[in-house]
């Protein structure tokens, strides 16, 4: 059974989310503080984390930055707070999805459903060893699910990575956001494409030697992106 940690210092929510995700057969665990989300988090397995960004003691930020410097489950940020820089700053930090409160709990595990359906399909132990794509410096290990460019070894979230993969395995095509978006997160793009934009420029910084002047990534002005080789 897959289990789910619940980091909400709200118990009413915290509760409503564990009894609809527990009716679709997952095991879930609540915590109701940022310091003890973190430590649950970090000592014990779980293969998502529901994650709040205003906690009691350290915040959602800090939460989910030192959640990726240990592991690469998804991460689906959540949070009454609408601007757009708190979901780019929390994109960036490496969650996996922002969602906005208030919002209905069967969206929520839809979208929990999605992101480990990809995330199991992807490092599943049915892929092939040795699957390697290389293009110009960079090489990216499907298996291992590693990034070297230039020979050295580039850290990469779980979302960074596939959609990274996605775009290799598919050179000079171009994408739409709302493409990628479909295609990375297997979920229709309802408005919030920025994940794809915050996400591209994330992976740029870390394989581009100009991320100003991309010539891995390219874009395609008002169409979307293309991985050129």
């Amino acid at each position: 059974m897959s289990r789910i940690l619940i980091i909400e210092d709200e118990e009413a929510i915290a509760e409503l989310e564990k009894d609809y995700l527990e009716l679709s057969g997952f095991e879930v665990t609540i915590s109701n503080t940022g310091d003890g989300g973190l430590q649950t988090a970090l000592a014990e397995d779980f293969d998502l984390i529901v994650l709040d960004l205003m906690l009691p003691g350290i915040d959602g930020f800090e939460i989910c930055k030192l959640i990726r410097e240990e592991k690469n489950i998804p991460i689906i940020m959540v949070s009454a707070k609408k601007d757009d820089i708190d979901k780019i700053r929390g994109l960036g930090l490496g969650a996996d999805d922002y969602m906005t409160k208030p919002f209905s709990p069967s969206e929520l595990v839809a979208r929990v459903k999605a992101h480990m359906a990809r995330y199991d399909r992807l490092v599943g132990s049915n892929q092939k060893n040795n699957d390697i794509i290389e293009i110009r410096g960079i090489r990216i290990d499907k298996t291992a699910r590693r990034v070297m460019v230039d020979g050295v070894e580039k850290a990469f979230t779980g979302k960074e990575f596939d959609l990274l993969t996605f775009l290799a395995e598919n050179p000079n095509h171009v994408y739409t956001k709302e493409e990628l978006f479909r295609e990375i997160w297997d979920m229709d793009s309802i408005g919030d494409i920025a994940t794809v934009t915050v996400h591209i420029k994330k992976i740029r910084e870390k394989i581009e030697y100009d991320s100003a002047k991309p010539q891995y990534i390219e874009t395609i002005w008002g169409v979307g992106y293309r991985f050129k080789v």
